[in-house]
C-alpha cells in the first residue's frame, strides 16, 4: 500500500529513529549531485544521554530480550581453585547513549569549511533536556559562525526550537509541519516554508555560498523513499496518534483514511 497521505505521514513519528536515518542518508544522496563540484555533502553526528523525564522515549519502542531462570535453578557459579565467584544481580541499563545525524555541507576546496547545516529536528530537540540544550548551543554556533542553517521539522512532539522566535511567524504559516531557513548572507531574514498535513510537502532550497543557486530539496520525494524502503504498508491507521492531532487536523485525517480505506 502506497502512503496514503499526500504530505507527511503523522503516524510515521512512531518510528522517528529509523525515519530520521533513512532522511538524512537519502538527503545526502539527493545533494550530491546538485552540488558544485568543490562542494561536498557529509553526514555528521552528536551524541547525548537520554534522562528518565524525558517523555519522548515512549514514541522509540526498544526491545529487550531477557531470560528468567527459575528460583530453584540458580546461575552456575564460576570458581577458580577453591575460590567461588558470586552471583551478581544484573540490571538494564535505561540511560542510553543517542546518536542524532545531520548534514553539513562542505567547501573542500577551502580546507572543509561548512558551508551548510541541514537539520531534521527530533523530538528529544524539542523537549527539555539534554537534547535540547545541545541542539540549541549547535544552534547558536551555526548562526553565529555564519552558516546557512536548514532546520526541517517533520514531528509533532514538543515545541519548535527553530533559530526564530514562533511570534515571528504569521498565523498562516504555522502549519503541522514546518521549515525554517537562515542564510548566512542575510542575517537579518529567515524564510519559513508551510508544510500543512492535507498538503504535499514542499520543494526547498538549500543555500550554499552566496555566489551559487540553490538545491533543490524535495522533501515529499524523501518521504515517500521512506515509506517504500521500510515497508509501512503494514501501520494500524484505526490507532490512535501520540500526541493527537489538533481538531481540524484529525476531522482531515479520518475523511481521508476513511477514502483511502484503510480506516
Amino acid at each position: 500500500m502506497e502512503n496514503p497521505f499526500p504530505g507527511m505521514n503523522p503516524y510515521l513519528e512512531q518510528y522517528w529513529r529509523e525515519i530520521h536515518q533513512r532522511l538524512i542518508t537519502y538527503t545526502g544522496d539527493a545533494l550530491q549531485s546538485f552540488l558544485p563540484e568543490s562542494l561536498r555533502a557529509r553526514i555528521e553526528e552528536r551524541v547525548f544521554l537520554e534522562t528518565e523525564d524525558v517523555q519522548y522515549r515512549q514514541i522509540y519502542p526498544d526491545v529487550h530480550v531477557v531470560e528468567h531462570r527459575p528460583a530453584d535453578q540458580p546461575e552456575a557459579q564460576v570458581s577458580k581453585g577453591d575460590v567461588a565467584i558470586d552471583e551478581p544481580v544484573v540490571l538494564q541499563v535505561e540511560n542510553e547513549p543517542i546518536t542524532q545525524r545531520y548534514i553539513e555541507i562542505v567547501d573542500a576546496a577551502s580546507g572543509n569549511r561548512v558551508v551548510t547545516v541541514i537539520e531534521f529536528i527530533s523530538p528529544s530537540n524539542k523537549l527539555p533536556g539534554e537534547g535540547r540544550d545541545i541542539y540549541l548551543r549547535k544552534q547558536r554556533e551555526v548562526i553565529g559562525g555564519k552558516v546557512n542553517l536548514v532546520e526541517i521539522d517533520l514531528t509533532r512532539t514538543g515545541q519548535r526550537v527553530f533559530a526564530l522566535p514562533p511570534g515571528y511567524i504569521p498565523p498562516k504559516y504555522r502549519t503541522t509541519y514546518q521549515v525554517c531557513v537562515r542564510r548566512a548572507s542575510k542575517p537579518l531574514k529567515a524564510e519559513v516554508y508551510m508544510a500543512p498535513l492535507s498538503d504535499r510537502l514542499p520543494v526547498i532550497g538549500i543555500p550554499l555560498r552566496p555566489t551559487d543557486s540553490d538545491v533543490p530539496l524535495n522533501l515529499q520525494a524523501l518521504i515517500e523513499q521512506c515509506y517504500k524502503n521500510g515497508r509501512y504498508d503494514d501501520i494500524d491507521y484505526k490507532a490512535a496518534l501520540d500526541p493527537p492531532l489538533d481538531e481540524s487536523d484529525a476531522a482531515w485525517m479520518d475523511q481521508r483514511l476513511n477514502d483511502k480505506g484503510v480506516r
